[in-house]
């Protein structure tokens, strides 16, 4: 039997990829505001350590910002990989999936201008871009979605059109497709749930999350979100 790895060697693997780092300090980032915001309510020596977490998640979270400005070629080079999907068997798939890229695609850009205007490099409403970079990421997480969703119909019907020797293996293959479907469907709504909550006011529950409350959504999408590359079946999120 193979040794355990080592949590330290881990946590370095983890840490020397990219998308591993990603996952870290996003964890941390909104583990900070889930803490921060409930302190931040409690006494004043409790309350100065909320403000304090908080101020440490706005700085995690700007970092991320900052690191996503070199993510436009990798999400590029995906989309141009993947194309119209020629070969996903299911074309409502296959079309979500190509919505799903380009809402993608678009929303980096979005993101760098809003950016660019809150430090001054440019001279524009950041307001404006930072809403509809948060559109487009609401955009794509209903069509992730929606795209689970079908993939899970089209596993159940395909399981019961499954019969003899294979009927095991099948069974097993599927049970994994389906656990990572439905992971990834609670991780998409824990982040759409924090997408309608930064949109302008007006909208559904918009501006209507405590700090908490957005750390909580974040947080269980997070760890889903580590869990899930821990394992191979890691999915984007922002």
């Amino acid at each position: 039997m193979a040794a355990a790895a080592d949590p330290v060697s881990s946590l370095v693997s983890v840490l020397e990829s990219y998308r591993g780092r990603d996952r870290v300090i996003r964890t941390l980032c909104y583990g900070c505001q889930l803490a921060g915001g409930v302190l931040a309510r409690k006494s004043p020596t409790e309350s100065e350590m909320g403000r304090r977490l908080l101020a440490v998640s706005a700085q995690l979270s700007h970092c991320r910002t900052v690191l996503r400005l070199f993510d436009d070629l990798a999400m590029l080079a995906y989309s141009r990989q993947y194309g119209l999907g020629a070969k996903e068997e299911d074309t409502i798939v296959r079309w979500l999936s190509v919505l799903n890229n380009l809402a993608d695609q678009l929303y980096y850009p979005c993101e760098h201008v809003a950016w660019a205007a809150d430090a001054d490099v440019i001279r524009t409403n950041s307001h404006k871009w930072w809403t509809l970079s948060t559109a487009f990421w609401g955009l794509s997480l209903v069509l992730g979605i929606v795209r689970s969703l079908r993939i899970l119909f089209q596993l159940r019907r395909k399981l019961r059109n499954r019969t003899g020797e294979s009927l095991e293996q099948s069974q097993k293959e599927i049970d994994a497709q389906v656990k990572s479907e439905v992971l990834s469907i609670l991780s998409s709504m824990a982040d759409l749930s924090n997408a309608v909550h930064w949109l302008p006011p007006g909208f559904l529950w918009a501006g209507q999350f405590p700090p908490w409350l957005v750390g909580l959504m974040g947080t269980i999408s997070s760890l889903i979100g580590v869990y899930q590359t821990s394992v191979g079946a890691g999915s984007g999120a922002v």
